[in-house]
């Protein structure tokens, strides 16, 4: 059986109203509603997390205090441009209990295919025996984790296996073609291909979307796995609404001001909107305020 099956959430990390640096308190809220809502798990300080612009410290103190604090499983991210950082964050979540850590290729400078391999074998052999480890690929943001690096690394049982945020078809195909030869769990990292996947044969998510909406990836998830199509499609059709009005914002703002409407203190942005995108923003609320009530009735009732 795979570790993790279904909608598991990578949740948001709120900053102080006064400053830009990580609020423990506002976050351990979002640990709360999280775990209220009956998610599979908990992905802290991945892109939805905005992970670089926290310190080292700052990461590892709040993974603690969340894996502690969380009901649910807790996955900790614990990429970074340097392989010591990358290890001391994963050794200290495996230390403190996280159920499994994931990391993707060291970011900003660009790595060949030799590197990227090198990192993750020294990264999960540090590791081995403490936690589980995930590949993280999310090449929009930095460093593609290359086909054939994550089928050998995948096929050295080594890995517990990948959460793909990659969004492509092509990346996702050679992944289930991959575990025809070796099981390992295969987490869909894209919200907008999650439908798809999930419907290939992926255990399940690691949606952002899911931190803002769970009740809908929740009750589109039990569709799939349902066979339910009808119910499917309509879901898939409400989560891709709500994808393209967050595409309208960078990063995961879009997520972040929708948790506002839910009573979760954000705090503030790591950059400031400019005028037409604060007006959009103010636009994208009055939207997701009527919205919102609707997609949690039809999750319910359809």
């Amino acid at each position: 059986m795979p570790l993790f099956q279904g909608v598991l959430t990578a949740a948001v990390t709120p900053s102080r109203g006064d400053a830009y640096a990580l609020d423990l308190g506002a976050a351990l809220e979002v640990v709360d509603f999280l775990n209220d809502q009956k998610v599979a798990g908990i992905a802290l300080f991945g892109a939805t997390g905005e992970f670089p612009h926290f310190t080292v410290e700052e990461r590892i103190r709040f993974a603690h205090m969340a894996i502690k604090r969380s009901r649910i499983p807790v996955i900790v991210n614990v990429t970074h441009s340097a392989f010591e950082a990358a290890e001391q964050m994963a050794e200290d979540a495996a230390e403190n209990g996280a159920a499994a850590v994931m990391a993707q290729p060291p970011h900003y400078f660009r790595y060949g295919a030799a590197e990227i391999r090198e990192f993750f074998l020294n990264l999960v052999h540090e590791v081995s025996g403490k936690t589980p480890v995930y590949l993280y690929n999310l090449p929009a943001f930095n460093n593609s984790i290359p086909a054939e690096v994550a089928r050998e690394l995948l096929l050295s049982g080594r890995f517990a296996g990948i959460k793909d945020s990659s969004g492509s078809d092509e990346y996702l195909t050679h992944l289930i073609e991959t575990r025809a030869s070796k099981d390992f769990n295969l987490i869909v990292g894209n919200d907008v291909l999650f439908t798809r996947g999930r419907r290939r044969g992926a255990d399940g998510v690691i949606s952002g979307c899911a931190c803002a909406i769970p009740e809908v990836l929740l009750a589109l998830d039990q569709a799939i796995v349902a066979g339910n199509a009808a119910k499917t499609d309509r879901l898939d059709a409400r989560l891709q609404e709500f994808i393209a009005w967050i595409g309208h914002f960078p990063g995961p703002y879009g997520i972040r001001d929708a948790l506002t409407t839910r009573g979760l203190q954000m705090g503030r942005r790591a950059i400031p909107y400019s005028p037409e995108t604060e007006r959009k923003s103010v636009e994208f609320l009055e939207w997701f305020r009527g919205w919102l009530p609707v997609v949690q009735k039809e999750a319910a009732e359809l």
